[in-house]
């Protein structure tokens, strides 16, 4: 059940999103999740600032799981995640943040796991 929220300061077209989801979907793998749950949510023209400058090629990405993954499939993820959004967006590694928010109730199709 994973949700990937990704907010990026610059404006992604539909081709773009399409791209980066689909990618996401084999990436999310790596957490040792499926596509077939996964949701993913786009914010584009996000402002963002790094380093007290604004951000014009940055993003946000934040990564809820229900359960846990280890340290390691992180960092896995977070490279990915950091090589999508620049091979597809233009979009820095270095001003690109990841978190990850381990869930311990997550609710779907109206009840709880």
């Amino acid at each position: 059940m994973p949700f990937i929220d990704c907010r990026t300061s610059v404006t992604l077209s539909g081709e773009v999103r399409e791209r980066v989801k689909a990618r996401l979907g084999q990436a999310v793998t790596l957490l040792k999740k499926t596509e077939r749950y996964l949701m993913v949510g786009f914010t584009d023209g996000y402002e963002l600032w790094f380093a007290g400058k604004p951000a014009e090629h940055g993003a946000y990405v934040s990564v809820s799981l229900f359960g846990r993954a280890s340290a390691a499939d992180c960092e896995k993820m977070t490279a990915q995640i950091c090589a999508i959004l620049q091979e597809e967006a233009g979009i820095s590694p270095e001003q690109t943040y990841v978190s990850y928010h381990p869930v311990e109730n997550w609710g779907w199709n109206g009840s709880d796991f």
